[in-house]
């Protein structure tokens, strides 16, 4: 699938690549809308149909992954929240074989994402992922979601790249295509970003499930 003797620079996203999305997808739509039902006096269900009516408002845009954001218009402290169920968070498997090995093959490994710099460093702290990685860059610092071909000029500027010998692995269609739209030529998709929920079928672009699939093709 991959010809890694024509690639340098591999952009990585963590929530759904490279950690289980079933962590963020649990808080949103399930301990979120249970304490702020505690916190309002409203059911569950109403409190999940506000979060989800307010985050797709949102969807796609820096606000929301802001983590400050939403704790200013939820009046609640989202990333204290996000502590309380932190032994949801967990590596995708064969994440950590495959971050080794990108060393072992003297890739240079870029986490771009678009986590709010306090959920970021939460995840880092948990999994030890930093490690493996050359630079890690979040949407926020740059002022740009990865949904827009902006944020990948912005990076060009702060980390350059070359697009044609560049790897960028992501679940979020979306962000891909920008990336496709701002000539990465290397594009892969994550099939099951959440273990809790089945595989997708992504048709629009090259997928898999897990990374030991790119790993046998070296």
């Amino acid at each position: 699938m991959l010809d890694w003797s024509r690639i340098d620079t591999v952009l990585l996203d963590m929530d759904g690549t490279l950690l289980d999305l079933h962590y963020d997808n649990h808080f949103w739509m399930e301990h979120l809308p249970l304490r702020y039902a505690e916190a309002n006096g409203i059911s569950v269900p109403e409190a999940r149909d506000m979060v989800i009516r307010l985050t797709d408002e949102l969807r796609g845009t820096l606000d929301w992954y802001c983590l400050s954001y939403w704790s200013d218009a939820l009046k609640m402290d989202i990333p204290a929240m996000y502590r309380e169920i932190e032994d949801r968070i967990a590596l995708r498997p064969h994440t950590d074989n495959f971050l080794r090995s990108l060393r072992q093959m003297n890739k240079r490994a870029l986490l771009v994402t678009n986590a709010h710099p306090d959920g970021l460093a939460h995840k880092l702290e948990i999994t030890g992922i930093d490690q493996w990685l050359d630079e890690i860059i979040s949407s926020h610092d740059l002022g740009h979601a990865k949904e827009s071909v902006l944020f990948w000029h912005s990076l060009q500027e702060r980390q350059p790249f070359d697009p044609e010998r560049t790897l960028f692995v992501d679940d979020n269609l979306h962000v891909l295509g920008a990336a496709r739209d701002y000539g990465i030529a290397n594009l892969l998709c994550i099939r099951q970003p959440d273990s809790k929920h089945p595989a997708r079928e992504i048709s629009e672009f090259p997928a898999i499930h897990d990374f030991d699939e790119i790993l046998q093709a070296r």
